[in-house]
């Protein structure tokens, strides 16, 4: 088996990873007469055993949030026997004993009518998701649930938002309990052979830093492991000056100090556009989320194909495609949901591969169709990264004129496609071409399997459509120059923000990766600037 032990970090990160576990649990076939999976279950899922002696299915995770994060979520579900511990603490004391609890918060209705068996229980909306734990469709292992009661979710009084906090928490926490052998060990050493471990967190408040350290334990202790870390920013967030600078500041530490260790760091963040299909309701977290997380499932899904169904792709494997260049950790990432009528993916063309002067050479064109030209430039509907333009011709043509892709890897699902799109053979030949021509890397994978569309799934998709339960999805991770011009926006931030002690130290550490993508490219903005 090839196992991925996942940690979720933060309020935030939990909304992400409750729709990310719900698509999981809808991949399991429970009926005889349905067609056999594409997906293995054993990569995200560990069997055991419940209280009554049943099988049980959790997902192999770690969820930490603030005291008030879990919602009406209970540590001990309803797979698990709690037994007898209160009985057995309150054995060690012969005196009387007084107990005081805070209101328990109530489960969510539809939470209830899940619990009860009920064939449709009612339908979810921004305002009765008041919780992540309120849209949950799974059970978890009661190890699953680690509250941290230092800090309360939502407190004015003491907030968890600056990055030094969060490293202070996990100084603390580490010290008191050895975080790795209480919490990640019995995970790691239940896997036969553990793919990755990916870890979901905010990267622009306290659960940064928190994650920074956590990261850095991690690549010390599993010095071979892939590390993929999805860093949650809050590009729509309103308040106060102070609060927004705060945000950047903490930003530009999380990606200074977890991009450069860990094995791929991708920033997610409100798309700035969001095509007339997509409606966010507002932006709420449920919403927003959903639509992350929509991104996120698909273009990590050949990592949990299984090996011969459809082509598989480990997250090493993935990792190698976009690290092209040894130095290029973080990726962008994009997607399109896609007319699964027909077999023509929707994406945009740019217009940057007419103008590259790469292939000036006659002999260099010749290597590459225009097929294989647009295949490396195609913009998705929506990206989930900061700095990206805004949908207008001459913003767009500015864009593709100044940026450039070094590698890409794209996940589609839920459509057709060729025989020849599926040939390896092709496509390894089509690489080699490609890198003669000095064009970027490009690899494809491909599932039957589309997107569902639960009960538990905001309704961001609107206008008239072929289904309601499922939606094709196009996603692309790339390496491009973008992420140079998004660094290089921090380090200035940085020199003017942050104070005089890691000022010079964070804002070199930053030009450091802005450089990375750089190397070997000019975009040429300047020639015709006589």
């Amino acid at each position: 088996m090839r196992e991925i032990v996942t940690l979720q970090l933060g309020h935030r990160a939990n909304y992400l990873a409750t729709h990310f576990w719900n698509a999981q649990e809808s991949y399991f076939d429970y009926g005889v007469s349905e067609e056999p999976s594409t997906i293995d279950h054993d990569v995200h899922f560990r069997a055991g055993r419940g209280s009554k002696g049943e099988d049980t299915f959790t997902p192999r995770t770690l969820i930490y949030d603030l005291k008030g994060g879990f919602g009406g979520l209970r540590k001990w579900g309803g797979l698990y026997d709690q037994g007898d511990a209160d009985t057995h603490s309150q054995s060690l004391w012969d005196g009387s004993v007084v107990k005081q609890q805070d209101t328990p918060i109530s489960q969510s209705a539809y939470q209830k009518a899940l619990d009860e068996g009920l064939d449709e229980p009612p339908k979810l909306s921004p305002q009765t998701v008041r919780y992540w734990s309120d849209f949950t469709r799974v059970f978890y292992h009661p190890r699953s649930i680690v509250q941290i009661n230092d800090y309360e979710l939502g407190s004015t009084i003491v907030p968890f938002a600056k990055w030094d906090s969060g490293e202070e928490l996990f100084g603390k926490l580490d010290k008191d309990h050895d975080l790795l052998d209480r919490d990640i060990r019995p995970w790691a050493e239940e896997c036969d052979q553990m793919q990755a471990i990916q870890i979901f967190a905010s990267a622009d408040d306290a659960w940064g830093g928190f994650a920074s350290n956590y990261v850095e334990s991690l690549r010390d202790e599993y010095g071979k492991t892939p590390l993929w870390f999805w860093g949650l920013e809050n590009q729509a967030v309103r308040g106060q000056r102070a609060t927004q600078l705060m945000g950047t500041v903490n930003t530009a530490h999380s990606l200074q100090a977890i991009s450069t260790i860990a094995s791929m760091y991708i920033p997610l963040t409100v798309p700035s556009y969001t095509p007339p299909y997509i409606g966010l309701g507002g932006n709420s977290q449920w919403y927003v989320s959903g639509l992350m997380s929509m991104a996120v499932e698909s273009i990590t899904l050949p990592s949990r194909q299984k090996a011969g169904s459809v082509p598989r792709g480990l997250l090493a494997d993935l990792e190698v495609a976009l690290n092209a260049n040894g130095n290029q950790r973080i990726a962008e990432l994009q997607c399109s949901v896609v007319d699964p009528s027909t077999q023509h993916l929707k994406t945009k063309e740019a217009s940057q591969a007419d103008n590259d002067s790469r292939l000036a050479n006659s002999n260099m064109q010749n290597l590459v169709s225009e097929d294989e030209v647009e295949k490396a430039n195609s913009r998705l509907d929506m990206s989930f990264s900061i700095g990206e333009p805004s949908q207008t011709a001459l913003s767009l043509r500015q864009w593709e004129r100044t940026n450039h892709v070094f590698s890409k890897i794209e996940s589609i699902r839920g459509v057709a496609w060729t025989t020849r799109e599926l040939n390896h053979e092709d496509e390894a030949n089509s690489g080699k071409r490609r890198r003669l021509a000095s064009l970027p890397a490009v690899k494809r994978y491909y599932n039957p399997r589309p997107y569902p569309l639960l009960d538990s799934f905001p309704p961001i998709l609107i206008g008239p459509g072929p289904s309601n339960t499922a939606a094709a999805v196009h996603g692309s991770l790339s390496a491009t120059s973008q992420m140079s011009k998004r660094t290089k926006g921090l380090q200035n931030i940085v020199s003017r923000m942050v104070n005089v002690v890691e000022r010079e130290a964070l804002s070199n550490a930053l030009g450091e990766i802005a450089e990375a993508y750089e190397d070997g490219w000019d975009s040429g903005s300047d020639e015709d600037s006589d």
